[in-house]
């Protein structure tokens, strides 16, 4: 059963969704501030990690500062409707999602299994990808670059993958949208515009424009 930490405050909410994912088999945590949330990802292993960004003690940027050096979980940044802001910095900061509060219970729940299928090695058939200086190798979701590993997100590693798969063509941004996000592209949606980013500036120790953002069309990787 998949095992999931909700973070925020808002114990109303907090308990509709519980419910909910409870219903659909899922079993969730529950934490209402950000002192407990450390404390229970460092006490258990969770699937997912869905995370307030406006919680007591320590606020969920904050958590998500930290969350690095304690589990490699992925994360969905739960965010005030219409704040941009906030979204692009936890996405900057290593989300792996978001979505704006209120939010619908079952938008979450696809949302979850969204992200844990795209960042979860399912079998061994997946064989390594390798072209010229990167390395990626899908069943233990490591990534190379000239032989040393390369910290990435699950999102950020998918990204890698869709687009190494492109065999250095132009990705559409639709087209990724899809295959790593699983979701159709939104006008006002920046989520791939700033993984891209995030990923750019991992990779930029080994190539000056690792990604380029070919206007009009997508990202192409050139490393």
């Amino acid at each position: 059963m998949t095992h999931v930490l909700l973070g925020d405050d808002d114990t109303e909410l907090s308990e509709l969704l519980t419910e909910y994912l409870t219903n659909h088999g899922i079993h969730c945590d529950s934490a209402y501030d950000g002192v407990e949330v450390l404390e229970k990802i460092k006490a258990h292993n969770y699937d997912l990690i869905v995370l307030d960004i406006m919680m007591p003690k320590i606020d969920g940027l904050s958590v998500l500062r930290q969350l690095p050096t304690l589990t490699q979980t992925p994360v969905i940044m739960l965010t005030a409707k219409g704040d941009e802001i906030d979204r692009i910095i936890g996405l900057e900061l290593g989300a792996d999602d978001y979505i704006a509060k209120p939010c619908n219970p079952r938008e979450l729940l696809a949302r979850i299994n969204a992200v844990i299928k795209r960042t979860t090695a399912q079998t061994t058939e997946f064989a390594p990808l390798n072209h010229e200086r990167l390395e990626l190798d899908q069943v233990h979701r490591i990534c190379k670059v000239d032989g040393e590993i390369l910290q990435v997100t699950g999102t950020e590693f998918d990204l890698l993958v869709a687009l190494l798969q492109q065999q250095g063509n132009v990705a559409s941004k639709e087209w990724l949208s899809q295959t790593v996000l699983q979701r159709e592209l939104q006008p006002l949606d920046r989520s791939l515009d700033v993984h891209v980013s995030r990923l750019r500036k991992k990779l930029q120790p080994f190539h000056e424009d690792p990604i380029k953002a070919v206007r009009g069309k997508g990202y192409q990787l050139v490393l």
